[in-house]
């Protein structure tokens, strides 16, 4: 995953030194419109955690002194990713925050990494621009499934993506998406699923990509 090439980098990024108030970084998340930014050291090299208006706002109203440093209030000091971080980590990181920082080699802030351009990868997985029909097919926990649906589908066209999914609540049932690629006629599309089903393959779903735009 080339993270280099999706994150935001600090160039254009609004951040917060340390040594600012909380007024001061009130004023600054306010004048740019963000929930949330970078708090770096001093020389703006060093990733120091996230600063939320949330909690500046909340520390306000409970009476706290925003005249306190930034750092009093800092979140997320340990959630960063290095420049060169596979996709599983990156995907397990990111969870619940807004975006992620991304450290280079020399573990200095390099930039971020947010959940639109995350999400945006998983589209370009997904192949939904170039794609036609996505087949979910579900397994169970047979040897040589994902063998016999290749083969089943290679038989009339290509496979634009596939994307295995396994659920460990349903009787550990396997979903398979496949996505088929464009110009697949209706006609074609039919004749793929009769024959994954026939082979005992239970397409569940099948989605118009083009129809979802």
């Amino acid at each position: 995953m080339l993270i280099k090439n999706l994150c935001i980098p600090k160039i254009n990024l609004t951040t917060i030194t340390e040594t600012a108030t909380l007024k001061e970084t009130l004023d600054i998340l306010e004048e740019a419109g963000y929930r949330c930014v970078p708090v770096l050291d001093n020389k703006g090299e060093k990733f120091i955690g996230n600063i939320y208006k949330m909690h500046i706002y909340r520390h306000a109203a409970n009476g706290g002194d925003l005249s306190d440093p930034v750092t009093s209030l800092i979140k997320n000091q340990t959630k960063h990713i290095g420049i060169n971080s596979s996709f599983f980590e990156v995907f397990f990181t990111i969870k619940e925050l807004p975006y992620i920082a991304v450290l280079n080699e020399q573990g200095d802030f390099y930039g971020i990494l947010t959940h639109g351009k995350l999400l945006g990868v998983l589209q370009d997985a997904w192949n939904i621009d170039s794609g036609s029909y996505v087949l979910t097919i579900a397994t169970g926990e047979v040897p040589g499934s994902l063998t016999k649906i290749t083969k089943i589908i290679d038989k009339h066209t290509t496979i634009a993506s596939l994307i295995t999914m396994d659920s460990q609540v349903e009787d550990y049932i396997r979903r398979v998406l496949v996505t088929l690629p464009a110009g697949i006629t209706e006609a074609e599309k039919d004749t793929i699923v009769a024959n994954l089903e026939r082979k005992g393959l239970r397409v569940i779903e099948v989605e118009h990509l083009k129809l979802k735009k």
